[in-house]
């Protein structure tokens, strides 16, 4: 129980580690950031539940006022922003992302986590990010979706990063990969 915790507690942290990592806002008011790597590795090591509530802790203190997004930003607006839409998808991404690394198990671990980061960090993190960038922007889902399509690339790239880190993690230390315990 302990031990969970203190995982939970430093992915929170990583994925606010990741925030300092400057970032890059496009025209429409929404940054490539390299938080959401941390949310994929949050899912990928820790597991489905356990990456899920690593990352609603980070949310709890984003909500809480913490200035722990990228740019330095925090507090109730990051709920109600361009982004926030991708924001509420991350525990979902990384619960998405976990419950594939856990139950999947027929290729590499790289291409596994690769695999899961990009069904459950990019699919279903761009799914949660395109209807809440078109409640906050007025705009259609598939002007939206169109938007969003400058992000594929460097999320594709965070996706194959957050299968070698796993897989070296797993070479490591073992132990530490929970998601396949």
């Amino acid at each position: 129980m302990e031990r969970n915790m203190t995982r939970i507690a430093l992915f929170a942290a990583l994925i606010a580690a990741l925030g300092l990592i400057p970032s890059l806002t496009l025209a429409f008011g929404v940054p490539i950031t390299a938080q959401s790597m941390g949310v994929m590795l949050a899912g990928a090591i820790l597991g489905a539940k356990r990456g899920a509530l690593a990352v609603l802790l980070f949310m709890a203190l984003v909500a809480l006022g913490l200035p722990l997004l990228a740019g330095g930003r925090g507090g109730l607006g990051a709920f109600v922003a361009p982004t926030s839409g991708f924001f509420l998808g991350w525990p979902v991404a990384a619960f998405v992302t976990g419950l594939i690394v856990e139950r999947w198990r027929g290729a590499p671990l790289a291409v596994t986590v690769a695999i899961a980061s990009v069904i459950g960090g990019i699919v279903v993190m761009y799914a949660f990010g395109i209807v809440g960038m078109s409640i906050t922007l007025g705009k259609t889902l598939a002007e939206c979706a169109a938007l969003v399509t400058a992000f594929v690339p460097g999320d594709m790239i965070k996706a194959v990063l957050a299968g070698l880190i796993t897989q070296g993690l797993a070479r490591s230390r073992p132990a530490s990969l929970l998601s396949r315990q």
